[in-house]
């Protein structure tokens, strides 16, 4: 595996390389990231991986210095997954000047959701995202469903952008007992590991409702707007009486993160999201109905 730190350095590396596939990262590497290699050999050829922590998508109260850095060891597993190229730029090649060219989504996607509990996180992601793209020029990038925001956000942006890039959508990976592998969950205590898959739990529990209540749709019964508001309030009420901070968990439409209509409920591709706060850690997932 090459190591690069230079765009002028990766565009040489990959000068003719027509099929890349590229798989971009804040490193502290897992498991779910691991299996997003193994799907872009899939993809594409050669596998192209990124570690870079971008200053941009960070708030104010978080902390971009205390986000855990372990090169070395990402290094390592990126190489025995078959990794061809990684790229490892500092702040300086990536911003040598301050990056004052933003790239927002709309409100009606950015704004809602993470981008509401996260003000300008999303323009700090797209930002970084078209820059890296741009950097490696890949005809296949991976980007895992556990960001299931962050995947509709960047799938509208290549596609708004008309860039030469397919964005293929990976499979959230999980523990056993369900919980989303995450860089996060290292920060849980030991106690709060084990009530960590209440999450995954409520989303399974809200999807199989929805499900059910779908399959009566042609006995005159099917989700109704009541429903919905039955099963999100029932669901961050449990959180609550377990000792969580919910922040959201919201059934939409999975073609553009907007809340379902009384027209659309039963016909639409629908997906429930929620992120909440487990003592000082916070946690996301979703489930596709």
């Amino acid at each position: 595996m090459k190591i690069v730190r230079s765009i002028d350095e990766l565009r040489a590396q990959l000068r003719g390389q027509l099929r890349t596939a590229f798989v971009p990262t804040m490193g502290n590497l897992h498991e779910g990231h691991l299996s997003l290699m193994r799907l872009a050999r899939q993809e594409g050829d050669p596998v192209v991986a990124s570690i870079f922590v971008n200053r941009l998508q960070f708030g104010p109260s978080e902390d971009f210095d205390k986000y855990p850095r372990t090169f070395e060891d990402d290094a390592e597993k990126l190489e025995r997954e078959g990794v061809y190229v990684l790229f490892a730029p500092d702040e300086r090649e990536m911003y040598p000047v301050p990056q004052e060219f933003r790239v927002s989504p709309p409100a009606t996607l950015g704004g809602v959701l993470e981008g509401e509990f996260r003000p300008g996180f999303f323009t700090g992601v797209t930002t970084v995202v078209l820059k890296l793209l741009s950097c490696v020029g890949p005809q296949a990038a991976i980007f895992g469903k556990k960001d299931y925001q962050q995947l509709m956000i960047v799938r509208q942006m290549a596609q708004q952008f008309a860039l030469p890039t397919r964005i293929v959508a990976a499979e959230t990976v999980r523990d056993g007992d369900g919980l989303a592998l995450s860089s996060r969950n290292g920060y849980l205590s030991a106690s709060e590991r084990a009530e960590a898959p209440r999450l995954y739990r409520c989303l399974g529990a809200v999807r199989e409702r929805l499900l059910a209540a779908r399959g009566l749709a042609d006995a005159g019964g099917g989700i109704g707007m009541d429903l919905i508001d039955e099963l999100e309030t029932a669901a961050m009420a449990q959180l609550r009486g377990h000792g969580w901070a919910p922040d959201y968990l919201s059934v939409r439409r999975q073609r553009d993160l907007l809340p379902p209509t009384a027209d659309d409920a039963n016909s639409e591709p629908l997906v429930v999201l929620a992120a909440a706060r487990l003592g000082a850690t916070r946690l996301i997932d979703n489930l596709e109905v």
